[in-house]
């Protein structure tokens, strides 16, 4: 229905890449706390993953975002989530406002090398002070001539340790409220540019997260994507893919889960029988199916109203808010259902339980996701 012939094709050649070039060294990476990201980058732009659904004039295949949905699907049966959450923000959360408001000369630079996999993108949004209250960030880019001179700290930015650019959020006026931010491409190899610290996190080990630093960091002006002081308006369309793209690629993960938990469940003998022939076991992973199932058509009835050009904002924020309670759900409950075997790290359920709790508090807490429900669903009482 949602998938033709050649998008099954894409599907394939992104599993046997996540069969090949992936799972094998799961262990190796999570147990290093950093995966080799140019070299699988590069590996990725060779099988044109990473710019599916952008223009060919930078390197992309100009197809539709369904291909995306693929990518992100197939990414999620990956052994851990660090990886896949890696890429993700170089496709669908670090470059989308590049490549539709970006300048041709700007994603000539930045776009075209990282559709090729030859730089690694990364996003930097919330800072020590402002994680999903994007309107309290304070990073300022101050212009000085044909530049912005950029000077604060980001925080909890994925890909932080090796991205080539990043594409920054900043403060460049003195007007209140959000129409004082830009969004601005910012090269890692200019001067004043510091990771800080590497962050040892719960979870997602394989996946490099940064406290990164701007002193005097000086980029030309030309390196803004779209006009001054939109860049609050264009991050906000941005988030719409990037909770998008979490929730699609949760789905798998979870399907993942309750299939490798319903085979433990029937190999584990318990008082003479297999544990799934409890009827609550058997009951409660049908449950989740279930729920599993019921995501993955919000996911799909986003996808569909996304190329039609509506407005996303609520459904995906359902989806996302959907996605990180029932990963948490499934994490919880697969975790029980493996008794000991699930509380050890030597077992892939405990990674799980680890990287799965992320998916409600990054890209938008719960919380700030019912906030946008309730205000799109005429739910608040108007003040004054």
């Amino acid at each position: 229905m949602y998938f033709n012939a050649e998008h099954e094709m894409f599907r394939q050649t992104i599993r046997r890449f996540v069969e090949r070039e992936i799972n094998p060294f799961v262990e190796q990476w999570e147990h290093e706390r950093a995966f080799p990201g140019h070299t699988l980058f590069k590996k990725l732009g060779e099988i044109g993953a990473l710019g599916v659904s952008y223009p060919e004039a930078y390197g992309g295949a100009g197809l539709d975002y369904w291909y995306n949905v693929v990518l992100a699907e197939e990414l999620g049966y990956a052994h851990c989530g660090g990886v896949p959450m890696a890429i993700a923000v170089h496709t669908d959360m670090a470059t989308p406002a590049l490549a539709e408001f970006g300048s041709a000369e700007l994603c000539q630079r930045f776009l075209a090398p990282a559709i090729r996999g030859e730089m690694i993108a990364a996003v930097a949004i919330s800072e020590p002070d402002a994680g999903s209250d994007v309107a309290a960030i304070r990073t300022r880019a101050v212009r000085d001539g044909d530049e912005y001179v950029i000077n604060g700290h980001k925080m909890w930015i994925t890909n932080g340790t090796q991205a080539d650019f990043i594409t920054l959020l900043a403060r460049t006026s003195d007007e209140p409220g959000y129409k004082s931010m830009s969004l601005l491409i910012v090269p890692t190899n200019t001067p004043g540019f510091h990771v800080s610290k590497k962050l040892e996190k719960l979870g997602n080990h394989s996946s490099d997260t940064a406290l990164l630093a701007f002193d005097n960091v000086r980029v030309p002006v030309t390196n803004r994507i779209g006009e001054e002081g939109q860049g609050f308006v264009l991050q906000m369309q941005q988030f719409q893919k990037e909770r998008l793209i979490g929730s699609v690629s949760a789905v798998s993960a979870m399907e993942r889960i309750v299939e490798m938990t319903s085979h433990y469940c029937r190999e584990r003998q318990t008082f003479g029988k297999p544990l799934i022939d409890n009827q609550y076991i058997h009951f409660r992973l049908a449950e989740l199916l279930t729920e599993i199932e019921a995501l993955r058509q919000l996911n799909y009835h986003c996808t569909r109203l996304l190329l039609a050009g509506h407005d996303i904002t609520k459904e995906v924020s359902m989806a996302k808010l959907k996605a990180g309670r029932l990963a948490r759900e499934v994490a919880d409950t697969c975790l029980q259902f493996h008794g000991g075997m699930g509380y050890v790290e030597e077992y892939p359920m405990a990674r799980y339980f680890r990287d799965a709790r992320l998916l409600s508090i990054g890209g938008g807490a719960d919380e700030i996701m019912l906030g946008i429900i309730a205000k799109y669903a005429g739910l608040l009482r108007k003040r004054g």
